[in-house]
């Protein structure tokens, strides 16, 4: 029997829904999977394709194995561990000053020193009132030389000699060294030496210290004992702010004797004390001479001395008057000729 044309156009729309249910069907499957991916943290992944390209960073940076140039050196250690104590001081052998300096090769011209691996804890200038005494001078920078930089001081050398034929002024001379001083550096301690006084211990710090400080304790021309307690001759350290103080030092003492006394009662009546290292410590050794010419014992040291309380304001750095003749830079030390004047009549 032959199918009519209306019942092939109702069986193919039948095909055609059930085609398109399952279709549906189908999608919603997925649809409710891939909500449900989403729902317990898996979601789809993107689709494949080139990665994007990663932002580039710094390779890091190699373990530094040595101090960086511009770090600061750390303050050498107090007291110093170069130090060996107890020395053998003699004056028998002769001193060849090319070989000082060759054997002192960090000491820089005008006997310039700087530690080098620490920062030195003071700046000291080294005042040594001088006129010919060019043989002591020798022995005193082959000895100090050596004692001083084990010592790891920022220090200078300063040789204040006295021009001409006049009467001998130390006292002035170690206030000119001071002011001579600071205008090369901002040096911070001052330490006054007489140029045949040598250390038999480098353990004598030639520094100074909260009250000022007498260095040479015990010579040998006294038997290594200290003279009388007001003693305050020989070697001497003040800081800056302990020589202002007190005015510096007193100008008119000419001739030999008197001017540490003076010296003495300045600190006193400015209320310091005299710090002293212990008699083993603080020995020093004098290198034996005649007494110079032009450096006779002062006859008005007595009488200045009892009168320093009423003199030191109006004699001292405040009325220091001198002209700088000469300066000298040798590897070793700096030598300022001066003319300090003449006495009052």
């Amino acid at each position: 029997m032959k199918e009519l044309p209306g019942a092939s156009l109702q069986k193919a729309c039948r095909l055609l829904v059930v085609f398109c249910a399952l279709h549906l069907s189908v999608v919603f499957f997925y649809y409710l999977a891939g909500n449900a991916r989403s729902l317990h943290g898996h979601p789809d992944p993107p689709p494949r394709g080139p990665a994007p390209p990663r932002p580039e960073t710094p390779a890091p940076a190699p373990p530094q194995t040595s101090r960086p140039v511009n770090a600061s050196k750390q303050q050498c250690p107090d007291p110093s561990p170069l130090l060996v104590g107890p020395l053998r001081i003699e004056f028998s052998h002769t001193v060849n000053m090319k070989k000082v300096a060759e054997e002192n090769p960090e000491v820089r011209e005008g006997g310039r020193y700087t530690p080098k691996d620490c920062t030195a804890l003071q700046k000291v200038a080294i005042i040594i009132p001088f006129r010919n005494r060019d043989e002591h001078l020798k022995y005193w920078l082959y000895y100090l030389h050596p004692i001083l930089q084990r010592q790891q001081l920022d220090y200078g050398i300063y040789v204040i000699n006295q021009g001409g034929e006049e009467t001998f002024n130390r006292a002035k001379l170690l206030n000119i060294g001071f002011v001579e001083a600071l205008k090369e550096y901002d040096y911070n301690c001052f330490v006054f030496s007489d140029v045949d006084l040598i250390p038999m211990d480098d353990r004598n710090t030639y520094k100074c210290y909260d009250q000022p400080r007498h260095l040479s304790v015990s010579m040998d021309k006294f038997g290594f004992r200290l003279p009388y307690n007001q003693y305050f001759g020989g070697v001497s350290a003040l800081s800056k702010v302990q020589f202002e103080k007190i005015n510096g030092f007193p100008n008119n003492y000419w001739g030999w004797g008197g001017e540490d006394d003076d010296i003495y009662n300045r600190l006193v009546f400015k209320g310091m004390g005299v710090s002293r290292p212990d008699a083993t410590i603080g020995k020093c050794r004098m290198i034996h001479h005649s007494r110079d010419t032009k450096n006779e014992p002062n006859p008005q040291r007595f009488t200045k001395i009892a009168h320093t309380k009423e003199t030191m304001k109006a004699d001292g750095l405040n009325t220091l008057s001198y002209k700088a003749v000469k300066i000298e830079r040798f590897s070793l030390y700096t030598k300022i000729t001066v003319d300090v004047g003449s006495p009052k009549s």
